[in-house]
């Protein structure tokens, strides 16, 4: 019988290096022998990244709170029916660029949707499946977007104010609180090179405490 895989997450705000970091952390994985899926929320699927062009398109400027968190349900219902669930069932690695905290973060602490609204909605289209770790990269709010400033055009999101990014962080560090077990933060003020070592030791140290 094969065994599960594991199921990782990583969490941030703006500018925070998720993407960088991912990359060094997929190549870290597979040099220890895993197979590994990556992917990314909102998308990951067909569906999904039909789902990001609408949530993250300027033009969607009309889009109602509401809305919003249910497109994102709606996106990560499908990630773990068609991408998430069948990867771990067949042993693989599961390495998600955000997944459900985001919704916590963004449209709770953000947009000021219900903790209680977003609990059911997880219950419901993440079907109880929640990652093993989660890191959560963190950084003061001016330095995370003075780092995006510089990757193009803003999304509908990237364009918020000071004060949404200020609320999603302190959801963040709220949940990371709330779950000491399963969250590891990272200082994401650091070099790219110091997060990624970071990032690696604060695996193989849950891995070794998971294996006890």
């Amino acid at each position: 019988m094969t065994s599960r895989g594991m199921f990782i997450s990583l969490e941030g705000g703006e500018g925070a290096g998720k993407s960088t970091l991912l990359a060094g952390l997929r190549s870290h994985i597979e040099q220890r022998g895993a197979k590994l899926v990556q992917t990314r929320e909102p998308g990951g699927t067909v569906i999904g990244e039909a789902v990001r062009a609408i949530v993250l398109d300027p033009s969607s400027h009309g889009l109602a709170a509401e809305t919003e968190l249910l497109l994102m349900f709606a996106s990560r219902a499908q990630l773990v029916r068609e991408v998430i669930k069948p990867a771990l069932a067949a042993g693989r690695w599961v390495l998600c660029d955000r997944y459900a905290d985001a919704s916590y973060a963004y449209q709770g602490g953000g947009r000021g949707q219900p903790e209680a609204r977003i609990a059911a909605l997880e219950s419901w289209a993440c079907d109880g499946l929640q990652p093993d770790l989660t890191l959560l990269l963190d950084l003061p709010v001016a330095t995370g977007r003075a780092r995006a400033a510089g990757r193009g055009e803003a999304d509908r999101i990237e364009v918020e104010a000071d004060a949404f990014f200020e609320r999603v962080r302190a959801s963040y560090r709220a949940r990371a609180a709330a779950e000491p077990g399963r969250f590891r933060v990272l200082d994401a003020s650091q070099s790219p090179e110091q997060v990624l070592q970071a990032a690696i030791h604060t695996l193989e140290n849950w891995l070794q405490e998971s294996q006890a």
